[in-house]
C-alpha cells in the first residue's frame, strides 16, 4: 500500500478539495489527482464524488478514511512508544468544556507546565459531544467532558461533581416553578453541550416549552447576557458564583436529578499512555 497516497487521500477527505489539500501539503494538484486515481484503481472502487464545490467521500471512501486514521495513529503511537523514555515531553492535546477550562483547569495547567516544561500542551475547548468525537478520532489525547458516558472504546475517570444552577438577573421575579421562565429566552451553548442537554431534559420533564432559545459561543457571553436581562441559563455553580456578586445575577437551585453532573476525563482504551498523558491524568484526579 502506498502510504503517500493514503496521506493525500486523508488530506483531501479532511479538506473536501484536492486543490486545498495540494496547497496545504505543498504538492502540485496534478500529483494529488494522479495519486488518488492510482489508489482508486488499486482498491477498485470510487473514493470521492467530484463536483464543482470540491469532493465528497463515497461510502467506501468513508470506510477507508476510518482505516486510514487508525493506521496513521498506530504508526504515530509506535514511534512514540519507541521514543518514550518515561520522561514527559513532546506534544499533548487535551480537550475541555469551556466552563471547566475557565474555572477548574488554570491551576492544573500552571502546575503541569511548571513541572513538565518539555511538554508542548495544547488545550482545545468545545462541547462534550465534539470532544468525545475528537478523542475517538485520535484528534485529542484526552478530554474533560460531562457524564454519564458509556462507550466501548473509551475509558472514563470521574474527576469532579458539579452542581448546576438556574441563572437569572436580579430583576427576575422569584421562581416558584420552572413555568416562571416559560416566556424568557433560554441562553445556551451550541448543540453538543451537556449542560444544554440537561436544561432541555428538565424543560421536557416539566412540560415547559420556552418561547425562544438563543445560542451563544462563549461563557462570558452567556453570563453577560443573563446579567443584562436578555434571558436565563443553566450553568455550574462553581463557574458563576464568582460573578454573582459583581454582576446582576441570581443563582437558583434546581432538582437534584437535573442539578448534579459529573465531569469525566476520557481517553481511548487502545491508545498508548505516554508519560506526558499519565502525568497529566495524575494531576487531573486531584482536581
Amino acid at each position: 500500500m502506498d502510504f503517500q497516497a493514503l496521506r493525500f487521500f486523508q488530506a483531501v477527505a479532511r479538506l473536501g478539495s484536492i486543490s486545498r489539500a495540494a496547497n496545504e501539503l505543498n504538492y502540485a494538484q496534478s500529483n494529488l489527482t494522479a495519486k488518488i486515481r492510482q489508489l482508486e484503481a488499486t482498491l477498485q472502487t470510487t473514493l470521492f464524488y467530484r463536483h464543482n464545490r470540491g469532493t465528497t467521500l463515497t461510502e467506501k471512501g468513508k470506510l477507508l478514511l476510518s482505516y486510514t486514521d487508525e493506521l496513521f495513529q498506530l504508526l504515530e503511537e509506535m514511534e512514540s512508544v519507541m521514543r518514550d523514555d518515561q520522561t514527559p515531553q513532546g506534544s499533548l492535546t487535551i480537550g475541555s468544556m469551556e466552563t471547566t477550562a475557565a474555572v477548574r483547569l488554570p491551576a492544573l495547567l500552571s502546575t503541569f507546565h511548571r513541572q513538565h516544561p518539555a511538554v508542548d500542551l495544547t488545550l482545545k475547548t468545545g462541547p462534550t459531544e465534539q470532544s468525545i468525537q475528537d478523542v475517538l478520532h485520535y484528534e485529542l489525547d484526552g478530554a474533560f467532558v460531562a457524564g454519564p458516558i458509556e462507550h466501548p472504546d473509551l475509558v472514563c475517570e470521574t474527576v469532579i461533581e458539579e452542581e448546576l444552577v438556574l441563572l437569572t438577573d436580579t430583576l427576575h421575579q422569584p421562581l416558584s416553578s420552572l413555568r416562571d421562565i416559560e416566556n424568557r429566552t433560554i441562553l445556551v451553548f451550541r448543540n453538543g453541550c451537556s449542560y444544554r442537554a440537561r436544561f432541555e431534559d428538565w424543560l421536557r420533564y416539566e412540560g415547559v416549552i420556552p418561547e425562544k432559545m438563543m445560542e451563544l459561543g462563549t461563557l462570558d457571553g452567556i453570563i453577560g447576557c443573563v446579567s443584562a436581562g436578555l434571558g436565563v441559563s443553566l450553568l455550574p455553580r462553581s463557574v458563576v458564583e464568582k460573578h454573582s456578586e459583581a454582576t446582576q445575577l441570581v443563582l437558583h437551585p434546581i432538582p437534584r436529578q437535573f442539578g448534579k453532573v459529573n465531569t469525566l476525563f476520557i481517553y481511548r482504551k487502545d491508545q498508548h499512555l505516554s508519560a506526558s498523558l499519565r502525568e497529566f491524568m495524575n494531576l487531573s484526579l486531584m482536581l
